[in-house]
């Protein structure tokens, strides 16, 4: 048995394809420079799509009631090769708070940051307690003493025990919370609000992300958990036991947090049956054990209302011992390696197509812009040489030649000209744009918001107020895409106009996408609703709700506002760089053509020694083109999972 597996070979394929995607647009950086095509619009271009690539994540969230083996199967998904349970799952023992593990690549080093439970009485979201460090307790993990590491992670399942009364006002369900068997009259809450673990992982290192959330009172307890955290994983996998099926308190989590239509898990949702191993039966045999699993596999599929193999069953605590052991047949029989092919073929598939649509097509489109304008120079080429193929040059000719590639110079820089014009114009409309998505314009809402839940004194004034904070947003965004569309049909004619006047057939206007944003806030808008009817929030007291309200709902909004924010004021100027791009190009080969053309009509070089020099250049030009159509073929090459599909779909076939 491969002890790194399936999954972490394909990871490592996924980073490498990055990888060689990143090098080509390296090497497409030197070609536009050696061969005079580069410019501060095309590198900023390169950058963005740079960048797309370093920062890109993948997140995967682990959910599910308590005791149902979430943090088993993350042991035994990643981390088998230290031979015992890094993360605390044994019984008794468990994750009490929302706890992400990555590797921090920028820190470079393995830790535990844990936030005090306490935090969730002040005035700052999760998210702004990210950026204060001294808030957070740290501990340093070696991975060179797992026995060590393993006590300092247990650190993630202890509890403390309050006064009901504090346990309300942290934001727990008092109903839902353990009895201090030691201190009557106390009640056990997590000691810590949220926990992060950087460790070093050949797929943490490549970008994987998870998150393991506790039970059904963490997530009640934890909005921000639900509001954000949750919907922004690119898939869920919801964990269930075989041995107690679909329980209440499992549809409560399935209904009202991941099978919802206002969450993105854009990879999809998926159900891990667990503990399979309760139901082998050796005195009944195999054919009996995986038809009373399948009995469950289906029940569970109708209950969740999913396809029946988007459902895995699997044992993680025989998958963690099999690894640990090397047992190939007990690795096979808990079932793990179908939920790691489930992540490869439709979680890591989903994020390459992803980056196929958003920086692949782009970059293709640049590089045909640079081959289109390289075969026009190897024309001209081919003409000077036609020229010159006498005993003697054809000045005239030349000279001809020399008038044409003036006129056509005249032509790109007077089309600079107007576009340059036309972009000034966009700024103006891009300003326009800015002010209805604009940083001041949000904090007055919120602001006016915050005064209005403030003075109100009923229940229902209270969610007129809330609702109000997103009539505003939503208000502004109508206006924006009303505003955009304007700018987009602007656009639009001044690319038909290009494409008429020129030999450009194949460039095309980038969209505004603002769509996606105000789809975003309307689905937020939808949990603020649910957030507003929820009977804990109906019972809390006012100033404590004003300020969950905006932790949670204006702080998720001012996220994505500010993503609103930072599409705007890219576009305007992104929106014409294709064609500023090609004019660009087209401008310089012929600034160097019409040089070349004067400086041999003026020349009294042969004709000779001037096909020579000419051979030379195209030889080196058709090299040239030669260089862009094998970068053209590597960012063409499919993403590993599609390689595979493919492979499979062959040997299927055969």
């Amino acid at each position: 048995m491969n002890q790194q597996g399936t999954l972490s070979q394909q990871v490592e394929a996924y980073h490498n394809w990055k990888k060689e995607l990143i090098r080509q647009i390296g090497r497409y950086r030197l070609w536009l420079q050696d061969n005079n095509l580069f410019s501060e619009d095309v590198s900023t271009r390169i950058r963005h799509g740079l960048e797309l690539l370093i920062e890109d994540e993948l997140t995967i969230a682990f959910v599910g009631e308590y005791s149902r083996g979430k943090t088993e199967l993350i042991n035994a998904l990643f981390f088998s090769e230290y031979g015992q349970r890094m993360l605390p799952s044994q019984a008794g023992r468990t994750t009490m708070c929302p706890t992400e593990l990555f590797y921090d690549r920028s820190a470079n080093q393995n830790y535990l940051l844990l936030l005090p439970i306490e935090t969730r009485t002040g005035e700052l979201s999760l998210q702004q307690l990210r950026k204060q460090p001294e808030r957070w307790v740290k501990h340093d993990l070696d991975e060179r003493n797992p026995e060590i590491m393993r006590e300092v992670l247990a650190e993630v399942a202890r509890v403390k025990s309050v006064p009901p009364e504090e346990a309300r006002q942290l934001g727990f369900d008092e109903d839902m919370l353990e009895h201090d068997r030691n201190n009557p009259g106390h009640v056990l809450v997590p000691a810590w609000r949220n926990a992060q673990i950087s460790i070093r992982h050949p797929l943490f290192e490549r970008g994987l992300r998870i998150l393991d959330t506790p039970g059904l009172n963490a997530l009640g307890s934890e909005p921000e958990l639900t509001i954000s955290m949750l919907p922004r994983a690119h898939a869920v996998i919801f964990v269930l036991s075989a041995d107690t099926g679909v329980t209440a308190s499992d549809m409560t989590i399935w209904k009202e947090h991941i099978d919802t239509e206002h969450a993105d898990h854009r990879a999809g949702r998926f159900a891990v049956l667990n503990k399979i191993d309760v139901m082998w039966d050796d005195l009944q045999g195999e054919q009996h054990t995986n038809d009373a699993i399948e009995r469950v596999r289906s029940y569970t599929a109708d209950h969740l209302g999913i396809r029946q193999q988007d459902v895995i069953p699997l044992s993680a605590k025989q998958g963690l011992l099999a690894r640990v052991r090397k047992d190939d047949a007990l690795f096979g029989r808990s079932n793990i390696g179908q939920l790691e092919q489930l992540i490869i073929q439709r979680i890591l598939m989903h994020k390459e197509q992803l980056i196929t649509q958003n920086l692949i097509n782009d970059l293709l489109g640049m590089l045909q812009n640079s081959q289109a304008a390289m075969q026009y120079r190897l024309e001209c080429l081919e003409e000077e040489r036609q020229a010159c193929a006498g005993v003697t040059m054809d000045k005239p000719a030349l000279s001809r030649l020399a008038e044409r590639a003036q006129r056509d110079y005249d032509f790109y820089y007077k089309k600079l000209i107007t576009l340059r014009s036309s972009r000034r114009l966009m700024d103006s409309q891009g300003d326009m744009l800015t002010k209805l998505v604009a940083e001041d314009r949000f904090e007055n809402h919120a602001s006016k918001v915050r005064h209005m839940m403030s003075k109100s004194w009923t229940t229902a004034g209270m969610n007129r107020a809330m609702d109000h904070f997103f009539e505003l947003l939503e208000s502004d965004l109508r206006n924006l895409l009303a505003e955009g569309r304007l700018a987009e049909k602007m656009v639009g004619a001044i690319y038909r106009r290009y494409n008429e006047d020129t030999r450009a057939r194949h460039l095309e206007p980038i969209p505004l996408r603002a769509g996606r944003h105000v789809i975003a806030i309307r689905e937020l808008r939808k949990k603020a609703k649910r957030f507003r009817i929820s009977p804990k929030n109906l019972l809390t007291e006012q100033s404590l709700l004003v300020r969950r309200f905006f932790n949670v709902m204006v702080g998720e909004a001012r996220t994505l506002h500010g993503r609103v924010r930072k599409d705007v004021e890219r576009w305007p100027q992104e929106a014409l760089l294709p064609i500023m791009q090609y004019s660009m190009e087209q401008k310089q080969l012929l600034e160097h053509q019409i040089r070349r053309l004067r400086d041999m009509v003026r020349s009294d070089r042969d004709s000779r020694a001037e096909r020579q020099r000419l051979d030379h250049s195209i030889t080196d030009l058709r090299k040239q083109l030669e260089l862009a159509d094998a970068m053209m073929r590597q960012i063409r090459k499919p993403a590993p999972t599609m390689i595979q599909q493919k492979v499979v779909n062959i040997s299927g076939a055969v």
